[in-house]
């Protein structure tokens, strides 16, 4: 390992440490109770509301798969899911936010999103309770698994060691950071990661633009190739006979449906459990105004930054990367060119935070689905928090060595695997979640109908409808979320209406009379 190679370690292991002892700082409160280890007991404050929400929600793909996309094939793709996710993002924390946080504490104070849906319906089968949890179980492993996968393509990078044994330690290191501290310090950590990322963003795109030659020679750059820098045009990237570089075909056509499909990811922040949660978190809902200023303000410069620096590292390394899968490589390329060593560790560590910010965010939240939703909520009702928070634990552990196995495929594209997930989520609690919160015609048949619907959607377009091409190949977010839609009012109105006991509790949070 050469000098540059140990600098750029050593600043790396003291962010690692540093974020090891924020989980430590707080095991012993998060060890008091599931409330504690889950919830963070309902105790957050504005700014770690908001700056943990998204941090967990933007995870790798901001610094690696986005900017890996943009570099890619142009600015349509990337920058229309910039925009969605944006405007998501603002509907979300607007029309969302103060109602769960109101209604989670009607529903019996729920602190698990399966945990709400159940006591929302006045379950006592658990039937939602049962189904939620396992499909969080599935989309939050292949979630975790596009984590580690950044992990692995991170220090292999950096390191020229394999790529199999670097995901394997990064993913180890998730574990026990998240076994230690539970949700409060998976928060506050997530706060710091936050500043972290957008500091590490600010700092290349400067120093990058500076080295470009300026703003006006990237964009010359980007305006000379077809296609890339279009709103409504993709560029065509292919290798030369050498293999060697980059060649540029004709620019293919974006249409109206392939807008409105990269716009559909903006649909799945009502069902993102890790942004969901934070919202149940929050101390006092008046707080929930400041947090979602504060959180679009952090959104909308990381997501432009991160675009912008795809299209930036076309002009600086025009033939470095000649896969789509490696072209996820060139933030780190641009850190490691143009700073001192040990400044480019701590500018990597933003990738490291952005993907220890959501994994532990994913795994503690699927632990949670078999432990406190499972295991206590329907096998073992008298189950003590002892015996819950180690079901977890254990849960954890096994949910993570899955995901190592998915991410075992360096060839993995972290945008493509984050995209499939983020749709079982959208698809699966986006539309009951927004029912359940805003129409009291609802009924526990509906909610299961849409979620089931929403869920199998999902494969059954990415597996075999997409396949067909044409106007089939959109996102399979978009279709998915109509059809859980659908089913949900559908299925609700041909039921029999919810109990007078449902519907006072829907008018109890409707009014603020919690």
């Amino acid at each position: 390992m050469s000098s540059d190679q140990i600098q750029i370690l050593i600043a790396m292991i003291v962010y690692m440490l540093a974020v090891l002892g924020i989980g430590f700082f707080y095991a012993k409160r998060a060890n008091k109770s599931s409330e504690e280890y889950f919830l963070g007991g309902r105790s957050f404050g504005p700014w770690v509301t908001a700056m943990s929400a998204e941090a967990s929600d933007m995870s790798g793909w901001l610094l690696m798969g986005l900017p890996g996309l943009a570099y890619w094939c142009g600015l349509a793709d990337a920058v229309w899911t910039a925009i969605g996710l944006a405007i998501g993002t603002y509907l979300n924390w607007l029309i969302v936010s103060k109602r769960l946080r109101r209604y989670s504490i009607r529903a019996n104070n729920s602190i698990t999103l399966p945990e709400f849906f159940s006591n929302r319906f006045h379950e006592k089968n658990k039937i939602i309770m049962f189904i939620a949890s396992i499909f969080i179980l599935i989309f939050f492993t292949v979630y975790a698994a596009s984590c580690f996968v950044t992990c692995g393509k991170l220090f292999s990078s950096l390191f020229g060691l394999s790529y199999e044994w670097m995901m394997l330690l990064g993913a180890l290191f998730v574990i026990l950071y998240t076994l230690v501290g539970g949700f409060l310090a998976e928060s506050a950590s997530d706060f710091m990661q936050s500043i972290v990322m957008i500091i590490a963003l600010a700092v290349v795109i400067i120093i990058g633009t500076i080295k470009a030659g300026g703003f006006g020679a990237i964009i010359d750059n980007a305006n000379s190739i077809p296609g890339f820098l279009d709103f409504f045009g993709l560029a065509n990237p292919g290798v030369n006979e050498a293999g060697n570089a980059v060649v540029w075909g004709e620019a293919k056509p974006y249409s109206v449906l392939s807008i409105f499909s990269m716009l559909a990811w903006g649909l799945g922040y009502f069902g993102m459990p890790q942004v969901l949660l934070r919202f149940m978190a929050i101390r006092k809902e008046s707080e929930l105004g400041a947090s979602r200023r504060i959180a679009m303000v952090w959104v909308i410069i990381s997501l432009a930054i991160a675009v912008f620096i795809g299209i930036m590292g076309r002009k600086l390394f025009p033939n470095e990367f000649l896969t789509n899968a490696d072209s996820e490589n060139i933030f780190i390329k641009l850190s490691t060119s143009f700073f001192p060593p040990i400044i480019a560790g701590f500018v990597m560590a933003g990738i490291l935070a952005a993907t220890i910010s959501s994994s532990d965010s994913y795994l503690l939240i699927a632990a949670s689905s078999v432990s406190k939703n499972i295991f206590q909520g329907i096998f073992k009702k008298n189950a003590t928090d002892k015996q819950v928070m180690w079901v977890s634990r254990l849960t954890l552990c096994i949910i993570a060595v899955i995901a190592a196995v998915i991410a075992l495929d360096k060839d993995s594209v972290i945008f493509k695997i984050v995209s499939f997930a983020w749709a079982g989520f959208g698809a699966t609690f986006g539309p009951i979640m927004l029912f359940s919160l805003f129409w009291k015609r609802t009924t526990r048949a509906g909610a299961i109908a849409g979620m089931v619907g929403g869920a199998g959607m999902v494969f059954l377009w990415k597996l075999v409808i997409s396949n067909l091409g044409g106007v089939f190949a959109i996102y399979e977010l978009l279709p998915a979320f109509i059809f859980s839609t659908i089913l949900i009012v559908v299925v609700s109105l041909l039921t029999k209406k919810p109990s007078p006991e449902i519907e006072a509790d829907f008018e109890a949070v409707k009014s603020g009379k919690i």
